[in-house]
C-alpha cells in the first residue's frame, strides 16, 4: 500500500516519543500490505474498527493511541486522516475526519 501523509505520523511521535516505534512498525507493515478489502485489514488487525466510507481505526500501542485512515482499496492508497492519543480521538468524528 502507498501511505499518504507520513508527516502526520512523524508529528505525532515528535510530540509523544513513546509511540514512535509503534507508528513506525505500523507504517512498515502498511507499506508492505496488500489490502483489497476491509476483510484483508481485519485478518492482520482483528481489533481494527471498520467504519463507513472505507475508514479504518487502528489501536496503537496498547490502545493508548488511535490511528484513523481512509483506504482506497482499488488504488492501494492509504490516507492518514488522524493520529493521536485515545483522549484526542474521543474529540473527533472518525467517520468524517
Amino acid at each position: 500500500m502507498r501511505v499518504i501523509s507520513v508527516r502526520k505520523l512523524r508529528e505525532c511521535w515528535q510530540d509523544h516519543r513513546d509511540v514512535e516505534v509503534a507508528l513506525k512498525s505500523w507504517h512498515a507493515e502498511a507499506k508492505s500490505a496488500e489490502w483489497n478489502t476491509p476483510d484483508d485489514v481485519k485478518q492482520r488487525y482483528p481489533s481494527a474498527d471498520i467504519l463507513p466510507g472505507n475508514r479504518v481505526v487502528f489501536n496503537i500501542k496498547g490502545n493508548h493511541y488511535r490511528l484513523v485512515v481512509k483506504v482506497h482499496y482499488n488504488t492501494g492508497i492509504v490516507y492518514i486522516r488522524f493520529v493521536g492519543t485515545h483522549a484526542e480521538y474521543d474529540n473527533i468524528n472518525a467517520e468524517i475526519i
